[in-house]
């Protein structure tokens, strides 16, 4: 009975020293993620409190310097909430950190609708993200003079035709990192799988034709993981933070410079201690009020996103 006891007494003392041990020892933000231009991609308002607290709390840092923006692909009006979830988002996001409200982009648009049988294309969402961040892969070159209107001005000008605008001398865009999910979506929800085909096939137009470049844009996706450790609390930021270490020293053995090779961490892990994981609970709970149904408190307690994010860098291969 006393032995029940004090483990009962010592089990929390532990989970929480542990807890602080694994928050303090995480290593620093690698270069590639200071100063930088960042987007954050979803599908839904509290997806970013949800899965990608951590990362927003790590990378919006002052001392980084960095100027992290979300861009929100609907207003989650599944239910005909999207009016309030957008403002949600908003307050949520400033709770995270984001410096202002608009550095908050939420998107309404009839491709991108909310829910489990929405079938997001990722061609429309590159073709977003190109209008955003890369305008010129949407560009079309000047179309020849009308010849209608040179005969009603009775233009004796000789037609002009132009040339198709010359391509840029290297891959280039107006953001230096995106994140987003992987391909699983973290929760299997189909909205959060097309962002990552589409954010994919965004930085594969980009590197179209500058085959030995480098990507001007690194892509993180956050990382699918079993239902164990996806309820796993914060334990499971002692193995994740020890993949990170093994994946970043066998990257380092195994990597080459070379021409077109970019420097860059392949994995990054972020966990919020104490303090960040209540900004992020109170991200949710006084954010997020239109989503606080029941189960959304078990996810706020047990799920490992809430405590840990582990951001694996995509290589993305000209063609």
């Amino acid at each position: 009975m006393s032995s029940t006891l004090l483990t009962l007494v010592l089990a929390p003392v532990l989970i929480f020293a542990l807890w602080h041990i694994t928050a303090t020892s995480s290593p620093p933000v690698p270069s590639p993620l200071r100063n930088k231009r960042i987007i954050l991609l979803i599908a839904h308002p509290d997806d970013e409190s949800m899965f990608f607290s951590p990362t927003l709390q790590a990378l919006t840092s002052p001392h980084l310097q960095n100027h992290l923006k979300i861009l929100c692909m609907s207003t989650g009006n599944a239910d005909g909430l999207g009016d309030t979830r957008k403002l949600e988002l908003e307050k949520a996001a400033l709770t995270l950190g984001l410096r202002r409200k608009e550095d908050v982009f939420v998107l309404n648009d009839e491709r991108f609708k909310d829910g489990m049988q929405e079938d997001w294309k990722p061609e429309e969402i590159a073709r977003v993200l190109a209008s955003a961040f890369a305008p010129h892969l949407n560009a079309k070159p000047p179309k020849e003079a009308d010849e209608k209107e040179k005969d009603r001005k009775k233009s004796k000008t000789k037609q002009v035709k132009f040339s198709p605008l010359p391509p840029p001398d290297s891959p280039r865009a107006s953001i230096d990192v995106l994140i987003t999910f992987d391909q699983g979506g973290i929760s299997g929800h189909p909205n959060h799988k097309a962002l990552y085909h589409g954010a994919q096939l965004f930085l594969q137009q980009i590197m179209r034709g500058y085959s030995g470049y480098a990507c001007p844009v690194t892509l993180y996706t956050l990382p699918s993981i079993n239902i164990f450790r996806k309820y796993s609390f914060v334990l499971d930021a002692i193995p994740t933070m020890l993949e990170g270490i093994y994946a970043t020293i066998l990257g380092n053995a195994m990597s080459t410079k070379g021409p077109g090779k970019k420097e860059g961490a392949d994995r990054v892990v972020f966990i919020n201690d104490i303090f960040k994981y209540w900004r992020a609970r109170e991200a949710m709970v006084h954010g997020h009020k239109s989503q606080m149904v029941w189960f959304r408190w078990g996810w706020i307690g047990l799920g490992r996103y809430m405590y840990v994010n582990d951001l694996r860098n995509e290589k993305i291969i000209a063609t």
